[in-house]
């Protein structure tokens, strides 16, 4: 096989059909429209969640609460994921980042106080329950809020 002799696999490359554009091209005329009608027309159509003057389905169905815009949520590290790292540690966000206890920081990180600790380490993070800051004391371990 040559560099000259490359080509795609059969199927996998297809030309944009050209609307409008003549008899010749199977979509000329009316260009896939059809005859008149609110779908033939230019900016024609119905806006989503229209169900042609029927009560749409989003004001049937009942509401209620709402929701907060101010909400921040956590990333989550419970107390027994932190016993992969050696004593004395000092563990931090770009720490749990990198070994991959968390994928997104998202708006600070919280540790929870389920499972136990075995190490003692020295924890920062944005907020800890009260049973995780127990528990990481009574390791011997320091809790630091960031």
């Amino acid at each position: 096989m040559k560099l000259h002799e490359l080509k795609p696999a059969e199927g996998s490359r297809k030309q944009r059909n050209r609307v409008g554009r003549g008899i010749g091209s199977g979509n000329g005329k009316t260009a896939g429209k059809g005859h008149k009608g609110q779908n033939a027309r230019s900016g024609g159509g119905v806006r989503p969640g229209f169900e042609g003057g029927q009560n749409p389905l989003f004001r049937r169905l009942p509401k209620r609460g709402f929701t907060n815009i101010n909400r921040k949520e956590y990333a989550i590290v419970n107390l027994d994921a932190l016993n992969r790292f050696e004593d004395g540690a000092e563990v931090t966000a770009a720490l749990l980042l990198e070994t991959g206890l968390v994928s997104n920081e998202k708006a600070g990180i919280k540790v929870l106080g389920h499972g136990t600790l075995n190490k003692k380490l020295t924890v920062k993070a944005h907020k800890f329950s009260a049973s995780a800051k127990e528990a990481i004391e009574n390791a011997g371990g320091t809790t630091e809020v960031i």
